[in-house]
């Protein structure tokens, strides 16, 4: 059976982002309830993946190459060198050996309470096409800049800052995660018309960068308070590819609720 798409043509991609959440046996437990949930039509209508702690990666990967599930293994930030002395930080290098798939990089949280710059997040990026993987880069405005009316300069901003240097070729393994900080964690979501526009705008930037056919190959994601009730609506919308999903992935039950796209269980 071919796999399934959404309205733009692409496999929609659900990320669970765990955040400093479950120890390696919390997270291990979690996995092997998600795995049991899905069933093989769920994975052929969206791909999975899911991002824990980086103490958890390790035991995450053992599980799911032990099993076969087809569920990816994603990563939560990374650090753009390969080695050195560089205390407290994971390079691209150790991800790769883990099989990780996805690594989300330029999350508001690590822009806000870290201090990372458009140009570290560009850094971050860069390293891990390098090695293979799969970065999701994330881009969103404030609540203060949407009622200014800025929200299409800051997030396109972001976005070109973001993916400096980064040729056609390589583009189609980007996913672009929008992610309106003032929705993060909050309850309060965009509307997905309200989402839509700001995904289009995003996909639209990407023809004028790299051309319609590459701009047509991107999954551009939404994240902010995404639920089992608004994910089947977000998704109808014919930009939007998926969801990058924080509170809601840390319960299996409604993390797979979700990666069914709204669709009852089979």
């Amino acid at each position: 059976m071919p796999a399934a798409a959404g309205p733009g043509g692409r496999k929609p991609l659900i990320s669970g982002n765990w955040k400093m959440n479950h120890t390696h046996l919390d997270a291990i437990a979690v996995v092997q309830k998600l795995a049991y949930s899905l069933s093989p039509a769920d994975y052929d209508r969206a791909e999975v993946s899911v991002h824990p702690a980086f103490t958890a990666l390790r035991s995450v990967q053992t599980l799911l190459d032990a099993d076969e599930v087809p569920i990816a293994l994603g990563a939560q930030d990374v650090y753009f060198e390969d080695s050195g002395a560089f205390t407290g930080e994971v390079s691209p290098v150790m991800l790769a050996k883990l099989n990780v798939a996805y690594v989300i990089v330029g999350h508001s949280e690590r822009r806000q309470h870290f201090g990372e710059s458009d140009e570290l997040v560009n850094k971050k990026l860069l390293a891990v096409l390098r090695h293979q993987m799969r970065p999701i880069l994330c881009v969103g405005e404030t609540l203060d800049e949407r009622e200014a009316g800025t929200t299409e300069p800051k997030v396109l901003g972001q976005l070109e800052a973001g993916l400096q240097g980064v040729p056609a070729e390589a583009m189609a393994s980007v996913v672009v995660a929008y992610e309106p900080i003032w929705a993060i964690g909050t309850g309060r979501n965009a509307s997905p018309e309200d989402a839509e526009a700001v995904c289009k705008s995003v996909r639209a930037w990407l023809g004028e960068r790299y051309g319609a056919g590459v701009a047509g190959q991107v999954r551009v994601q939404y994240g902010g308070s995404v639920t089992p009730g608004n994910i089947a609506e977000l998704m109808a919308e014919p930009d939007i590819d998926g969801a990058l999903v924080g509170g809601a992935s840390l319960d299996a039950e409604r993390f797979a609720q979700i990666a069914r796209l709204g669709q009852p269980a089979r």
